[in-house]
């Protein structure tokens, strides 16, 4: 009979448990003390038993002595932790989750609970918080950074709504809600992180066209780029949720053309760029000469019949269209 699966939401240690841990420098003080005091009884006992009196009072004080000294004291030191600021310890007491540490200070726990060591290091294809090239460091403690890091993936080739591929990278800002999701969760929450933003990065990209010239309504990532960082930022939380972390911020920071193909699309967006700047001095053109026979008809300069409103509405378009400048010609004589 098979074991039915348990979603994750449904385990204990998804509920993360601060610890109020007392005040570690009061404990320390104390056990010096104690300790003091287990070599002053140590002593004491080895006298005793040497006179011979009481020998029975001397063994056991030199069996409490040795007993704090050996096991007890530093059973005790071993409880002490200090935490500095966006710090966390996650603790485990017998193989089950004790609770976290999170406020800075110096604190003194249950010294048989132990603190659990994360595995975490950048994957290949990602760079958190660090400059290019250069691997992210792999934690020698086992304290959990509660700071806002940022995580950048390498250049992908995606191909879009319309088929165009095209090359995009982006930039996540995260940081660690949940310490016991991410480390219970997951086996490496960063690399975790970095597979689900790819993820994610892949399914936006194949809803949207990379542009939508002329068309304003439709979202584009080039033209939406507000839009499309928010969705992203939400798709990339529901897909990390598991793991406890928190998604601040998700920007595109690099967006162009495959480049097979970047010349054809280079063409094709300079003869759109042409086609809207001959489409507005048309317009323009066409506006001018309606204001200048209006003109002329408002304050009766001269009286044209429709022949010669064609020719000249044919010159003033030659020589507002036009790409070069226009050669004058001097006619002396009459149209007809």
């Amino acid at each position: 009979m098979t074991e039915n699966y348990r979603p994750a939401s449904q385990n204990r240690q998804d509920e993360e448990k601060i610890l109020t841990a007392p005040a570690g420098l009061l404990i320390l003080l104390l056990n010096i003390i104690l300790m003091l005091a287990a070599v002053f009884a140590l002593g004491r006992g080895f006298r005793i038993i040497s006179t011979g009196d009481a020998r029975t009072l001397g063994t056991l004080l030199v069996a409490a002595g040795f007993l704090y000294l050996l096991l007890i004291g530093p059973v005790i030191f071993a409880g002490l932790k200090v935490l500095g600021p966006n710090e966390a310890l996650v603790f485990t007491l017998f193989g089950k989750y004790y609770g976290t540490l999170k406020k800075e200070g110096f604190y003194f726990v249950n010294p048989f609970a132990v603190a659990v060591k994360p595995i975490v290091f950048a994957p290949t294809t990602a760079r958190v918080s660090g400059p290019p090239g250069q691997p992210a460091p792999v934690p020698l403690t086992k304290k959990i950074s509660l700071k806002v890091t940022t995580l950048s993936n390498d250049k992908q080739k995606i191909n879009d709504l319309l088929g165009t591929p095209i090359i995009i990278s982006i930039v996540v800002v995260w940081r660690v809600v949940n310490t016991a999701k991410a480390v219970f969760n997951v086996d490496n929450y960063v690399d975790f992180l970095s597979t689900q933003c790819d993820t994610a990065l892949r399914d936006i990209v194949r809803s949207y066209p990379y542009d939508t010239p002329g068309s304003d309504d439709e979202m584009s990532l080039r033209g939406s780029s507000q839009e499309i960082a928010e969705k992203l930022r939400k798709e990339i939380q529901a897909k990390v949720d598991i793991a406890g972390l928190g998604i601040l911020e998700a920007r595109i920071t690099h967006l162009t053309y495959a480049p097979e193909i970047a010349a054809a699309m280079l063409q094709r967006q300079q003869a759109a760029a042409i086609i809207d700047a001959r489409q507005m001095i048309v317009e323009g053109a066409v506006g001018m000469v309606e204001t200048a026979l209006a003109k002329l008809n408002e304050h009766e300069i001269v009286e044209l019949d429709e022949e010669r409103k064609a020719a000249m509405v044919s010159n003033l378009l030659v020589v507002l269209c036009g790409s070069r400048d226009p050669q004058p010609v001097i006619n002396s004589g009459s149209l007809y």
